[in-house]
């Protein structure tokens, strides 16, 4: 019985031919003549339709009824653009009448383009705009073209985040955190 694994064939088909001599006096290979071929394009994997077809479609997954249909592994990509709502970053003109002046909570996010971890928690920071869409506003702030800004408010990390109610800061989160520290943050503060 042939395993699944057996069925998936992968065909890496390249050389690489290089000819080398060992010179007397350094007893160590040296490269005299290179060629060096292309790799090759990646066709992706393939699937051969012997028995392991039927065992796998009698598994009862899904990737099994895709080999039951067709004999062929599918990869399908999921649209996260639409899942989304898109932050809008905001600079130091706007701060005030965005977040000091806001007749809801406001959350802010400190970040920069070079921060690893920023970049980490602005699909979280998205999603909980979605989330909380009309209880909550959600900005995101570029502390290196807004510094005054960031100076203002003692931002020596990034990511921070801020939460401003009523023109006031109420609570801060510095560091990427997981979604759920954020949604119980944010949840203090929430106007029903």
């Amino acid at each position: 019985m042939a395993s699944f694994l057996d069925s998936v064939t992968v065909t890496r088909v390249f050389s690489l031919p290089i000819t080398s001599s060992i010179s007397p006096a350094s007893k160590v290979p040296s490269v005299s003549a290179r060629r060096i071929s292309p790799v090759p394009e990646f066709r992706g994997l393939k699937a051969s339709q012997k028995s392991s077809v039927t065992q796998s479609a009698s598994l009862g997954t899904s990737l099994g009824s895709r080999f039951a249909r067709g004999g062929r592994i599918v990869c399908e990509a999921q649209d996260t653009t639409a899942a989304a709502v898109e932050v809008p970053n905001i600079s130091d003109s706007e701060w005030q009448t965005q977040v000091l002046e806001s007749d809801v909570p406001v959350l802010v996010e400190f970040w920069a383009p070079w921060c690893g971890p920023c970049r980490m928690i602005h699909p979280i920071v998205d999603q909980l705009a979605k989330d909380f869409a009309g209880k909550f506003k959600f900005y995101k702030i570029n502390t290196d073209e807004s510094p005054n800004t960031a100076n203002r408010y003692g931002i020596r990390s990034v990511p921070t985040v801020i939460i401003f109610k009523d023109g006031e800061k109420k609570d801060s989160i510095i560091g990427a955190v997981p979604k759920e520290t954020l949604e119980k943050t944010i949840e203090r503060f929430v106007v029903e």
